[in-house]
């Protein structure tokens, strides 16, 4: 049998836990491009539980409890989505910082043929749509490149999802190294937000853009880098590091 100190410890592990997931959840921030969604959203969601209230009325209470049991949680996906959770970045000099939540899929050699026209290391980051979807500058540099590329929606970890979709793609350098950075529209995704402007001088973990809905995210980085995850590793944008050089 558990001890009463045991018991205790259990029961304030499980209060502090609490306690954290209360304090995120209210002081998290919802993305500027999560806004006109969430209004929609909202409109159907009240439109459609008064449709099934005037229909339904009192002689199904277990029928609309379901109903609005549905609707309360797909409110809340479509606001979790947008959510922006305060986060103690981590900056390092050397060091290629995630530019995106989600689990790596791809860490291999590649030839670029859209800027470097060599050989590249290839990191890539799959986003679930229950993913954090706000993209981050993976290090500090000068942006050069920035071209916006129409295409497929073909599903995100796909292979060919990264020359055949739709896609967004930047390149940062400073005096270390010169990075590609690719974002990557997926089978829901159908909207590549990106701010990055040719010329402009952009700060590590500093917004680069949103992929709403489910997408990728490619790093082509120099064949000198030091991977620091491996392939299934779940990564957080702005804390992670995929790789030194």
């Amino acid at each position: 049998m558990e001890s009463s100190c045991e018991k205790k410890e259990d029961q304030y592990i499980k209060d502090l836990r609490f306690v954290t997931f209360a304090t995120n959840l209210t002081t998290m921030r919802i993305h500027k491009e999560g806004i006109p969604t969430i209004v929609i959203t909202l409109f159907f969601v009240a439109l459609l539980r008064y449709l099934s209230a005037t229909f339904i009325g009192n002689n199904w209470v277990i029928v609309q409890y379901v109903i609005d049991t549905v609707l309360v949680f797909f409110l809340l996906f479509i606001v979790s989505f947008f959510r922006i959770p305060n986060r103690t970045f981590h900056y390092g000099e050397n060091e290629i910082v995630s530019p995106a939540d989600g689990k790596v899929v791809v860490i291999e050699e590649v030839f670029d043929d859209e800027y470097f026209h060599e050989k590249r290391l290839q990191i890539s980051v799959f986003m679930s749509p229950a993913n954090v979807h706000v993209n981050r500058y993976p290090m500090n540099g000068s942006v050069i490149y920035s071209k916006y590329h129409p295409g497929k929606y073909l599903v995100a970890w796909d292979p060919k999802s990264s020359t055949e979709n739709e896609r967004h793609s930047i390149v940062l350098k400073n005096s270390k190294a010169t990075v590609l950075v690719k974002q990557i529209a997926g089978a829901l995704a159908r909207r590549i937000v990106n701010y990055a402007e040719v010329g402009k001088e952009v700060k590590q973990n500093a917004e680069l853009g949103f992929i709403k809905f489910g997408s990728r995210v490619d790093l082509l980085l120099p064949l000198d880098a030091k991977p620091e995850v491996k392939i299934g590793d779940s990564v957080k944008n702005g804390i992670s590091v995929l790789a030194k050089y």
